[in-house]
């Protein structure tokens, strides 16, 4: 299934099956990514696509909202470490906002938190 995006005031709204991207490039050069719904495999080509595309900008800083997942697997959880490593090779710009629930719990588990870098 194609993903359907769709650029509106509030900045552009991607639509793949499960998942929700919501990117916007907000003031001072930041732009916040939210998603929403399930980060799994059938969706992670969208986000990994978006946020190369966002990767690209000039903007100094970067935040990825984990907060309106409902569920991520492990190609989910891959998508954030690899997108992680290319920040840390590019200025360190990107930050992540915690999941809830299940999604929290999982990163966890499996101490991908530990390697992630959250914002306060």
């Amino acid at each position: 299934m194609a993903a359907e995006r769709h650029r509106i005031k509030s900045g552009t709204w991607i639509d793949d099956g499960p998942l929700t991207i919501r990117a916007e490039r907000g003031p001072k050069e930041l732009y916040v990514v939210e998603v929403y719904g399930e980060l799994d495999l059938s969706c992670i080509e969208t986000l990994e696509a978006e946020l190369r595309r966002i990767e690209a900008t000039d903007v100094d800083q970067i935040i990825l909202d984990l907060s309106g997942l409902d569920f991520i697997d492990s190609t989910g959880i891959r998508i954030l470490l690899e997108a992680e490593a290319r920040s840390r090779q590019d200025s360190s710009r990107l930050s992540f906002l915690r999941g809830q629930g299940s999604v929290e719990r999982v990163l966890e588990l499996v101490q991908a938190d530990s390697f992630l870098t959250f914002a306060n």
